[in-house]
């Protein structure tokens, strides 16, 4: 009973990140603000989530659950690792093929009047 509500409040604290990430796709106005929102959010949710169906796992205490939950923990660390790096690739990429920064002077898009 404690473990499911655990693994309840995991998993809908993953998707609260996903839906902040979301939204900070949509409202953020330029590339590198997006990429910070969709980096991290999708991080952080991947990891609760993962962790929570993990943990849903073991609750029937067997090898084989053993070995899933250790399967699902593995993909989280290599999300967790692979995750940042991919956005920070995509950043770069950005900035080496002129994508402009936004600040206050500047309008809708980064680009400057």
């Amino acid at each position: 009973m404690v473990l499911n509500i655990i693994c309840i409040v995991l998993v809908c604290l993953g998707l609260f990140f996903f839906l902040g990430g979301a939204i900070g796709i949509i409202r953020f106005p330029d590339f590198y603000t997006r990429m910070h929102a969709a980096g991290k959010g999708d991080t952080m949710s991947i990891f609760l989530i993962f962790v929570g169906v993990a943990i849903y796992q073991l609750q029937d205490f067997s090898l084989a659950n053993i070995l899933v939950a250790g399967k699902i923990l593995f993909i989280t660390v290599f999300i967790m690792i692979t995750s940042p790096t991919s956005t920070h690739a995509l950043i770069r990429a950005g900035l080496e093929e002129g994508q402009k920064v936004w600040t206050r002077k500047s309008g809708k898009g980064g680009e400057s009047k």
